[in-house]
């Protein structure tokens, strides 16, 4: 098979896996690509999943806070979202017009114009990753603990302006996203504790994830230098799962920062030392696919072990 008729039997195998989504009721479509609607069934498979994440959390202790799905621009800036992915932000317009700008945005509204030149940037972006509002709010409170904290920030929505006809790669999706801060030792054995639950997470589940190295796509010559560093360093690992296209998905990554956003936001140790930072994400929506995928697109027909993992107190969904 040709490169080209391998990219359109990937392609027609991402419509397929689509529709059968759709047909089911598993994904409401809006009309828009990587925007969809969440079906009963697969918002229980979804939440249940996030649960047992919980669980295997639950050893850490972790302070749990939650962050609205939106963060001040200079929050994206400080963080270096920018030098390695550009093309995902989404800014936040807003009208900020007189009486005259409301009545023709309404008129080019209603003849099926662009109406967006009426519209200015605000001062916030949507949010990208999880784990970016946590930073300068744990900066706020001085000096860290002997010892670090650990944050577990849920599994809240986040924004990629990535569209596509790719069931796997939706715009808006849940990331459940954890944090360590503090000393470089124990933030590097926390990320490779993660990494061993991610395994036991995936293997209970009936899942074939390969955890393999990574890097973030950064841009130009000075970019291909940090992506090869960050790969040589092991800095970033990534859980992949064949989904729908012709590639393996990632559906986790398991990051440490090293000084990064210790240095950019100002957090210190105990001792007044910079902090260190790592940080593990699930994509919910991601894993449920993969799921649907593995075992079926009807809950009541996957295997016994499975259902008992994700459902351990109530009657799977479909039932």
């Amino acid at each position: 098979m040709t490169a080209a008729q391998t990219l359109v039997a990937g392609a027609n195998e991402e419509a397929q896996y689509l529709e059968d989504l759709i047909r089911h009721g598993h994904l409401l479509p809006s009309g828009e690509p990587g925007i969809y609607g969440r079906g009963v069934v697969f918002e229980h498979v979804r939440t249940s999943l996030d649960a047992l994440i919980t669980r295997v959390c639950a050893p850490d202790h972790p302070e749990t806070p939650r962050f609205p799905p939106v963060i001040p621009k200079r929050t994206l800036e400080k963080a270096g979202y920018l030098t390695s992915f550009p093309q995902l932000c989404g800014v936040v317009y807003s009208f900020c017009g007189n009486d005259a700008s409301a009545i023709e945005i309404a008129e080019r509204a209603e003849r099926g114009d662009d109406w967006s030149r009426h519209l200015s940037p605000t001062g916030v972006t949507l949010v990208p990753a999880a784990c970016y509002p946590c930073y300068p709010a744990v900066a706020l409170r001085g000096p860290l603990p002997k010892g670090g904290i650990t944050l577990d920030l849920g599994g809240c929505y986040v924004f990629r302006n990535e569209p596509s006809q790719d069931p796997a790669r939706l715009q808006m999706f849940h990331q459940r996203e954890m944090v360590r801060i503090g000393p470089p030792d124990e933030v590097h054995s926390w990320r490779e504790t993660w990494i061993r639950r991610a395994r036991g997470i995936f293997e209970t589940t009936g899942l074939d994830a390969t955890i393999a190295p990574a890097s973030d796509p950064f841009f130009g010559r000075k970019g291909k230098l940090l992506a090869n560093n960050q790969r040589e360093q092991g800095l970033k690992f990534e859980a992949l799962i064949q989904i729908a296209s012709e590639r393996p998905t990632a559906v986790s990554s398991f990051n440490l920062h090293h000084e990064h956003f210790g240095s950019a936001f100002g957090i210190q140790q105990h001792d007044g030392t910079v902090a260190h930072s790592s940080c593990v994400g699930f994509g919910l929506e991601r894993i449920t696919l993969a799921l649907f995928r593995t075992h079926g697109i009807d809950v009541r027909d996957w295997p016994g072990q499975v259902r008992r993992q994700l459902f351990p107190e109530d009657t799977p969904p479909g039932e």
